[in-house]
């Protein structure tokens, strides 16, 4: 029986399409990189987005593209795509940022006019559907993560279009796997144990300080370390994926491992109990979108499909940094900020940049991602704080980032 196979079958119940299992989101997204592009192709992608990803596209040697995005939701803005781009480019991948979806029947429609195929990062957007279809079964492939709606600290899914290519990809995920390690297993399947404990009994905030004072946070910011030498030397070998292990296993080291019946067991009680957990998100995204606060984005689909089961509820705010930081006092950790965008973050060497950033740079320094299972505490916390909501406008986003970013990444962006 292939590695994962039960689980892969209870994602293929759900999703009406053929998984497999991999135990993170980040390998499953190189497989299919892997088996639809040719290194050397360029990949269009949103800009606010884990750095992760895009150390992926790289690994898997080929170019990331970064695209205008939306002030409303910070996925790509199809229209504002020159078509210049859209003609250079070999394939697409999607986002759906926090769980709000991509316009993705504009971003098939593109990729089929243009012969190249569509991958969608489904790792928010477990539970998310379009017109009644899930997201993550539009594409040429999607990808989904266990880690985010399920807390399962492992685990992940490529969604495919049938059993032959799914067999396929699951010979290469197999020469890919690192032997199962009981030590890590452990860990991974105490951690998600051990955070609950932790916020039940009162103590994120002199836990999560107490970590930043001992250096154990592998990012000292929003954003890991580029170290632009090291990864251009990685350049000259890719695709080679061990070659960069450093930049893909931040957060998350056990990314290759192929776990063992307890880490899997763990997560296929953990899938049973994902629809109460879609349903808890649904009624906290519902009270977040009615703040001051809230993005667009969450009010349009509010209006059309009601309230989504998102990972995070984007809010838009004046200050995001320094309420961040008051958050933790309040026992509240605000974490996937994707702050600067990709294209600020990677420079020239690394990515090519999008060719109108300012609705990117303004999104990803005001968006706050709220955990919809915390709307109550989040709603309190930002009151007392006095949190102002914050509004798009072309002539302000034009101003904001430059020197903001001279000051957080002086010696990348001198590198």
């Amino acid at each position: 029986m292939p590695y994962g196979a039960r689980l892969a079958a209870d994602m293929t119940r759900r999703l009406g399409r053929e998984c497999l299992f991999t135990p993170s989101a980040r390998l499953a997204l190189y497989l299919a990189l892997r088996r639809w592009c040719r290194p050397g192709g360029r990949v269009l992608m949103s800009p606010v987005n884990d750095d992760v990803i895009l150390f992926v596209v790289l690994a898997a040697g080929l170019r990331p593209v970064q695209a205008p995005v939306s002030a409303a939701d910070g996925n790509i803005d199809p229209d504002a795509v020159p078509e210049t781009v859209w003609r250079g480019v070999d394939a697409v991948l999607t986002t759906n940022l926090y769980g709000i979806p991509d316009r993705i029947r504009e971003l098939r429609s593109r990729c089929d006019e243009l012969g190249i195929p569509l991958f969608e990062d489904a790792a928010h957007a477990i539970g998310t559907h379009v017109d009644g279809q899930a997201v993550g079964t539009f594409g040429t492939a999607g990808v989904f993560s266990l880690g985010k709606h399920v807390q399962g600290k492992a685990g992940g899914f490529l969604a495919v279009g049938d059993a032959r290519t799914r067999r396929e990809l699951e010979r290469l995920r197999d020469d890919l796997l690192l032997p199962a390690r009981l030590r890590e297993d452990v860990a991974t399947a105490l951690l998600p144990l051990a955070r609950s404990a932790v916020r039940t009994l009162h103590l994120v905030r002199p836990v999560w300080r107490a970590a930043q004072r001992l250096g154990l946070l592998e990012r000292s910011g929003y954003r890991m370390p580029l170290e632009g030498p090291r990864l251009a030397v990685c350049g000259t070998r890719a695709p080679n994926l061990p070659a960069y292990s450093p930049w893909l296993r931040v957060d998350l080291h056990s990314w290759r491992d192929r776990h063992g019946p307890l880490v899997r067991g763990q997560l296929a009680l953990r899938l049973a109990a994902l629809d109460g957990d879609l349903a808890r998100r649904r009624v906290g995204v519902d009270e977040l979108t009615g703040t001051t606060w809230a993005s667009p984005a969450l009010r349009e689909h509010l209006a059309h499909e009601g309230p989504l089961p998102l990972f995070r509820a984007p809010l838009l705010v004046h200050d995001r940094d320094v309420l961040a930081d008051r958050l933790v006092r309040y026992g509240l950790v605000t974490g996937y900020l994707y702050d600067p965008p990709l294209d600020d973050y990677a420079g020239l060497e690394f990515s090519d940049p999008s060719p109108s950033p300012e609705a990117a740079r303004w999104f990803a320094a005001h968006v706050l991602p709220a955990d919809p299972l915390q709307s109550g505490p989040v709603i309190r916390a930002l009151q007392r704080e006095g949190a102002r909501a914050a509004r798009f406008t072309p002539s302000t986003a034009a101003e904001q980032l430059p020197r903001e970013l001279d000051a957080a990444y002086p010696d990348e962006r001198a590198s």
